[in-house]
């Protein structure tokens, strides 16, 4: 990491970030000098830069790629062949994408200085949050952490996803005392495979100490939801636990019933009784405060596709903590940080961390739209810009270069340039660039389909509606195809999820008015496809009974997907999730009239 190898903490850490970002044009070049340096004998390299490997030839020569090129090389290592194929470092282990957003997951390859690189951003993060949240070394957090099963490429490399390769890690596992990380989960309950008995396992904790969670979260808004829901099904037998001191027999994980034993050392009934009066109550508004009282913020990724999160989050905690967004990382590298970290989740911007990888960027747009030029062809060279040469308020995409044996790989994320701190670019993510959802020759990417969502489900609030989840889904069953959204709607106040399957609580033509107000908010082609061309047909509306998406998630986690990084498709591309969801649907409706269209005058 810049030629150094040390664990930033307290004051050290919010130096090191200033020296980082005011030097981030030489700290960027001499990064990309110790790639080139390190991996200058590999196959890949050699294929493009024949003379010396300095950094004019590389940006000359190197083309971007994308995945889908660099991957037979992958495939050749994780097959057994030498890791100097891409890289001058021994490959120690493939990290597994989270597979949702995009389709099938992706592997990458990952060096041991990459944990490295991870651990130094995670330590960060505690010394920017003490200059805005005190005395968080005073208290516990309740953070739900979780792994999942590794598997092994045919070479015997491990393939795992990033976080279960940092939780199994000694960064992780051999870790000093730091009562500014005081978990409230044990290790063993975080490394346990079975998800829901370490979910019973990190929320019996939590609530064993409820009285000294100072924080709560999970990596993903989702994750910390999902946590909610189990919370609701299961609050009778993890206060049966506490009141009689013994764990559930369903536990069967023996590090689980070994770590779990000092946390329910004696019975505790009055505990029991505590958490059963607020768990009792009709709603469950404001129940985070209530179950952790001493609580000062929820910390997960509530950007991008899991801002549809925020409204929920809202709603349990009773808009009274602040939802902390810290970091923006990904499997291929780890980019920044939030350095205001209790800003609205609507400002969060990160600042990239010039010591990372190489980063450039592929121009998307400007004055503030979002044009979206290149597909997935040939990037000509001369079209990406450095880390310190990007323009505030244009959109680009990431395209990084790291030890580990990316060179000028498109990340596939939308970003736009929202400040600078010192000589480093704060940027907000926008969306994947990848996610869309298309019947004609409209094509809806992600923040448009979500703005389009967040616009309608206002329409729910005068019933006390509350929209928790929703998905797409082109039908093209018929002609024309058309656009579906599944629904998952909550409504306040109604308890049981029997009593919020029953209830009639919004008439139908309201839903219909969702169905417009969606369309109304999509973009100029689809609604000239629908209102002028007729190539789409009226928006549809499918409304789920409420556990659908947890359904939904658990199908998905046993295809692969990892509880950590699991993120809901925004566009669903299974069959077999496909007919889950649609064995849950309730009611149907439909867009009643064509969106607005005016032609554009040239």
């Amino acid at each position: 990491m810049d030629g150094k190898k040390l664990e930033y903490k307290g004051e050290e850490a919010l130096k090191e970030i200033e020296r980082l970002t005011m030097k981030a044009s030489e700290v960027q070049e001499n990064l990309l000098k110790q790639i080139l340096t390190h991996n200058r004998e590999t196959e890949y390299l050699n294929k493009f830069m024949r003379g010396e490997k300095n950094i004019t030839e590389f940006k000359s020569f190197v083309p971007v790629t994308t995945y889908e090129r660099i991957f037979p090389y992958i495939q050749r290592i994780a097959n057994g062949e030498d890791s100097s194929l891409i890289t001058g470092h021994q490959i120690t282990e493939m990290l597994c994408s989270s597979g949702t957003s995009g389709g099938e997951p992706k592997i990458m390859p990952s060096i041991a200085e990459d944990l490295e690189r991870r651990t130094f951003v995670y330590n960060l993060i505690m010394p920017i949050m003490n200059q805005y949240v005190p005395d968080l070394d005073e208290g516990k957090a309740m953070y739900l952490f979780f792994v999942k099963a590794e598997m092994s490429t045919p070479c015997g490399l491990p393939a795992r996803t990033v976080l279960t390769s940092y939780y199994k890690s000694k960064h992780f596992k051999c870790r000093t005392h730091d009562p500014w990380n005081d978990y409230t989960s044990p290790d063993q309950t975080i490394l346990c495979n079975d998800s829901n008995q370490s979910m019973h396992c990190q929320l019996l904790a939590g609530l064993v100490h409820r009285r000294q969670v100072l924080r709560l979260g999970a990596v993903f808004a989702s994750a910390f939801l999902r946590a909610i829901s189990f919370l609701e099904r299961n609050w009778r037998q993890l206060c049966e636990d506490i009141r009689s001191g013994k764990l559930s027999s369903f536990i069967t994980d023996p590090s689980c019933r070994s770590c779990m034993s000092t946390v329910l050392s004696t019975p505790d009934p009055r505990l029991a009784d505590e958490i059963t009066r607020i768990c009792s109550q009709n709603s469950w508004k404001g129940i985070l405060c209530q179950l952790w009282p001493k609580a000062k913020y929820i910390e997960a990724v509530v950007t991008g596709s899991m801002a549809q999160y925020v409204p929920a989050l809202k709603h349990y905690s009773d808009g009274k903590l602040p939802l902390v967004c810290t970091m923006y990382a990904s499997s291929e590298c780890y980019f920044g940080v939030n350095l205001k970290p209790l800003c609205d989740p609507g400002d969060v911007a990160f600042t990239l961390l010039p010591n990372m990888g190489y980063f450039e960027f592929l121009p998307l747009g400007h004055n503030g739209k979002l044009l979206m030029d290149f597909d997935e062809g040939d990037v000509p060279n001369d079209k990406l810009v450095d880390l310190v040469h990007v323009k505030l308020g244009c959109f680009y995409e990431p395209v990084v270069t790291t030890f580990a044996g990316l060179y000028r790989y498109r990340v596939g994320d939308v970003l736009q340039v929202v400040g600078f701190h010192n000589n480093a670019p704060q940027v907000r993510f926008i969306c994947r660039r990848n996610v869309v959802i298309s019947v004609d020759t409209e094509k809806t990417n992600e923040e448009d389909l979500h703005r389009s969502v967040t616009m309608a489900k206002k329409l729910l609030e005068p019933y006390d509606g509350l929209l928790v989840e929703y998905t797409s889904y082109p039908d093209t069953s018929s002609v024309p195809g058309h656009y579906v959204l599944y629904w998952e709607i909550l409504y306040c106040g109604i308890k049981t999820e029997a009593e919020n399957e029953n209830a009639v609580m919004v008439d139908g033509s309201v839903l219909e008015e969702c169905c417009i107000a969606v369309e109304e908010q999509l973009d100029y082609v689809y609604r000239r496809c629908r209102s002028h061309d007729k190539s789409v047909g009226p928006l549809e509306i499918r409304v789920v009974e409420p556990g659908t998406f947890d359904s939904l998630m658990d199908l998905f986690i046993s295809q692969g997907a990892s509880i950590n990084q699991y993120k809901t498709p925004r566009c669903i591309k299974s069959k077999k999730a496909l007919k889950l969801l649609n064995s849950k649907v309730t009611a149907s409706f439909f867009s009643p009239r064509d969106p607005k269209w005016v032609p554009k005058m040239c």
